[in-house]
């Protein structure tokens, strides 16, 4: 793969590595929440996500920054990035909350594959042999793996095709991260608030404020969500999005033994035939990057 820049691509792989670290453990802080209806919580999360941003806004002075990412260019873009990871974001929820945890790893699973097809259709990235080795392995484990889980495709083809673009978006936006975020938000923050508003003047009641304990988990939701958005958002700047995207394969790979092991969600000889060869992709990919790494500091080296 060409490189887009050596000193970037290792500032942004070990952010993307704590980004997909997050999201993999996410459904243990779900189920936590599991009470709260799923438009509600994303309600909650825009709501509680929008003072974190501007706090970190503030404090590290980036006020300059956001100003530039409301201009109309920038906006129109952050709109349409708002949209996507808001379809994103409900769909992950609702399917954790009923007990679909297994479809939303697929769902991760199929992303890495689509970031690389946008990566070399849009972005003019290159892939080596053994990467395109590495694809080949991982849609073929992802193609067994879906047509097992028909009943439940829609939701890992959403997942999967919304947070791509969502990536896409971001990664062609000229701005940085916390002020892209902190607009994001704040496009959202009407529906947002719409929604809270709507739950809270039903005859069950707002799910915020019943007890303590619930009300501090659904607070946190603020930092849960602009964390790791935060540190993607930063990483996809970056990195090469093909190579972001198979790094991605970490976070799937975390759901889906929480999936198994801790859910307790049925797993039979096929699907782990197919996350056998998923996690084969995984390797190859991650060896030919070591491979090239070797190859550039050796060229790098004083003679």
């Amino acid at each position: 793969m060409q490189q887009s820049g050596t000193s970037a691509q290792q500032n942004g792989l070990p952010m993307a590595f704590m980004t997909y670290l997050i999201w993999g453990l996410l459904p243990l802080y779900l189920r936590l929440v599991h009470h709260v209806p799923p438009f509600e919580f994303v309600g909650w999360r825009v709501v509680f996500t929008v003072p974190v941003c501007l706090v970190l806004v503030l404090a590290l002075g980036q006020w300059r920054a956001l100003k530039a990412a409301l201009a109309w260019p920038v906006l129109r873009l952050l709109m349409l990035s708002a949209i996507l990871v808001g379809i994103n974001w409900m769909i992950y929820i609702l399917a954790v909350q009923t007990g679909h945890v297994l479809a939303t790893s697929i769902g991760y699973y199929m992303n890495p594959l689509a970031n690389v097809l946008a990566g070399t259709l849009f972005l003019s990235e290159r892939l080596s042999r053994r990467q395109w080795l590495a694809v080949g392995l991982a849609a073929l484990g992802v193609s067994f793996l879906a047509w097992g889980a028909l009943d439940t495709l829609w939701i890992s083809l959403t997942l999967a095709l919304s947070f791509c673009a969502y990536g896409l978006v971001r990664k062609l936006a000229p701005v940085e991260s916390l002020a892209g975020l902190s607009v994001e938000t704040l496009v959202l923050l009407p529906i947002a608030l719409g929604i809270v508003a709507w739950y809270a003047a039903a005859p069950t009641g707002s799910s915020m404020g019943v007890d303590s304990t619930s009300s501090l988990l659904i607070a946190f939701s603020g930092v849960i969500t602009a964390v790791p958005l935060l540190l993607f958002a930063y990483a996809a700047r970056r990195m090469d999005y093909s190579t972001l995207g198979m790094v991605q394969f970490f976070s799937p790979t975390i759901a889906f033994f929480l999936g198994l092991f801790v859910f307790k969600e049925p797993l039979n000889t096929s699907q782990l035939a197919c996350f056998m060869l998923i996690w084969s992709a995984i390797a190859v990919f991650m060896w030919d990057l070591w491979l090239q790494r070797r190859k550039r500091l050796s060229q790098e080296a004083p003679a």
